[in-house]
């Protein structure tokens, strides 16, 4: 796996944008298995709110069932995307050495302190896979203590995301509904703790 290349890095986020644009636009979308009409639905409730520090929010058209991924859970245990299943969840991929990943951190584990709850996680996933170690402990240095300390040492989810098309760089975020359908990609880090953040993850969790 290449994740450290500069066609991995987040720095390309203009282009990652354009490609999840496309992705998401108006063709079917790449995935398994049709969603309920209430998913429809649901995307075209929060297109209107990817404004603002969320504007790179790249909603979809048709939504689709998400693309199955396995990581490890904090004690260990294998866990995958069908876990979630009855909980809207935000997937984010991340690196130690993403410096974009690590400046998104801080908020995304105030988004779970204030929005986290049997209806909603974020489900920050690392994917180091070189000297893992490095991962809890930038956690700890910098206060996280409300994110679970999901991990990928094999790399395997981003490389899953990015043969789908859905992730070009790090960070890589997608909104997925209760039904596990997927209803929008950023690409690139965002303000996860800012008020049009905490009103797209309300409207994702069916407020």
């Amino acid at each position: 796996m290449k994740m450290k290349t500069a066609a991995y890095v987040a720095a390309p986020v203009a282009v990652a944008l354009v490609a999840a644009a496309a992705f998401y636009g108006g063709t079917p979308q790449a995935g398994k298995g049709n969603c309920p009409a209430a998913s429809v639905a649901l995307a075209d409730k929060l297109r209107p709110l990817a404004t603002g520090e969320i504007a790179a929010l790249n909603i979809a058209r048709t939504p689709k069932l998400a693309t199955p991924l396995s990581f490890k859970a904090p004690d260990g245990a294998k866990r995958s995307l069908a876990d979630f299943k009855g909980r809207a969840v935000l997937l984010n991929l991340w690196a130690t050495w993403c410096v974009p990943c690590r400046a998104e951190m801080p908020a995304l584990d105030k988004l779970q302190a204030e929005a986290g709850g049997p209806g909603f996680e974020v489900a920050a996933i690392n994917v180091d896979t070189a000297r893992v170690e490095r991962a809890p402990k930038f956690l700890d240095e910098i206060g996280v203590t409300h994110l679970a300390r999901y991990a990928d040492p094999t790399g395997d989810s981003f490389e899953t995301l990015h043969l789908a098309g859905k992730a070009l760089g790090l960070p890589t975020s997608l909104l997925i509904d209760a039904e596990g359908c997927e209803i929008g990609v950023v690409a690139g880090p965002a303000k996860w703790d800012s008020p049009e953040a905490a009103r797209a993850v309300k409207a994702l969790q069916g407020g």
